[in-house]
């Protein structure tokens, strides 16, 4: 595997990070909204990672700094997107193994994420990384 380097994006990198967002959302979130809500986002704990492989971007990841009376302090793993030309190849597995590198030097004591129902491939790597399966995450549009 080639050099692997996750570099901090920031709001004002936003046209960087977002493809990549827009493409595991399938697009069904207008661009415009998206942006106010990243904008948003980066003003309440969260911070945006690029996975660069070489120079090029090949996958993205956010993370959410939280104290959870179920958890501790935790580190929330959300939206992460990896190229389809790069996946199957151990960059996931590195990538999860600095997050929790990165986590533990914040402090937190767990890890947690949601995966859309229908992307059995992330369940299979997030179980084979020991995470439990909890409880099942609910929405309802207001």
């Amino acid at each position: 595997m080639s050099k692997i380097n996750v570099r901090r994006l920031f709001k004002e990198d936003i046209n960087t990070f977002l493809p990549l967002v827009q493409e595991l959302m399938e697009h069904r979130v207008e661009e415009s909204l998206l942006k106010e809500r990243f904008a948003d986002m980066f003003e309440h704990r969260y911070q945006c990672y690029g996975i660069y492989q070489e120079a090029e971007l090949a996958g993205v990841f956010g993370l959410w700094f939280a104290v959870r009376h179920y958890a501790g302090k935790t580190c929330e793993v959300d939206h992460v997107f990896i190229k389809a030309e790069h996946r199957g190849k151990g960059l996931g597995k590195h990538v999860f193994q600095w997050i929790y590198t990165y986590a533990r030097e914040q402090g937190c004591e767990t890890s947690e994420l949601n995966s859309y129902v229908h992307n059995f491939p992330s369940h299979k790597f997030y179980l084979n990384e020991d995470y439990v399966i909890k409880g099942y995450h609910f929405l309802k549009k207001l």
